[in-house]
């Protein structure tokens, strides 16, 4: 199998089109035509996820939100965020165990971040570059805006290729063992009733 981030941006830009279909951070996941459990399902649950977050965050910025209906959300937000934390680590599983048989360099080296969290940045710029895009197109927007906007997704564009670029870099490196294919669990504590003080007294 070839690995390429060239592809996994069209899975992302497809989860972004579809999502905004609708458009509506209520409406049920749609699935797309990829094999259950392969990497590309991964990837494009990955960044269905990532788009819906994006907006769960402005509704929660909304500063007219009513109270109970702003701690709802904050909870939905709670639960994506440790939804997208399980998809990275399974997209790092994925990768670990397909080089597991990889001979490695003497020299090989190591990264600050696992290729799944380097696929995690991937998906989030696709976000940005299509909402900017938005942005530097509205026909409700100030000149000012529309150039501004336009400045900032120039400066996308060069970041997202760039990072298209690097991820294959990582991925050649990690083939050839010249980089130690690594998992990164986040051991979060704070959603698990016994490590999270606050839950943990709840209970008693």
């Amino acid at each position: 199998m070839t690995f390429n981030s060239e592809n996994f941006n069209q899975i992302f830009q497809k989860a972004i089109q579809i999502y905004h279909i609708k458009d509506d951070v209520n409406q049920s996941f749609v699935e797309a035509d990829f094999a259950k459990n392969s990497l590309d399902s991964l990837l494009y649950k990955k960044c269905w996820i990532d788009t819906v977050q994006w907006h769960y965050e402005d509704l929660i910025r909304d500063p007219n939100i009513n109270p109970e209906e702003a701690i709802i959300l904050k909870r939905k937000i709670d639960a994506s965020n440790q939804d997208r934390t399980d998809l990275v680590e399974l997209i790092d599983d994925y990768f670990f165990d397909y080089f597991k048989e990889v001979k490695i360099s003497k020299e090989a080296r190591i990264n600050t971040e696992s290729i799944g969290w380097a696929i995690d940045r991937l998906s989030i710029l696709n976000l940005k570059v299509f909402h900017w895009k938005e942005e530097s197109e509205r026909k409700d927007a100030s000149e000012q805006h529309i150039l501004k906007s336009i400045e900032k997704l120039d400066v996308l564009n060069a970041q997202y290729l760039f990072l298209t670029k690097a991820i294959n870099y990582l991925i050649e490196d990690m083939s050839e063992g010249k980089v130690i294919a690594q998992t990164f669990k986040q051991m979060k504590m704070y959603n698990d009733p016994e490590t999270n003080p606050i839950l943990r007294a709840s209970k008693k």
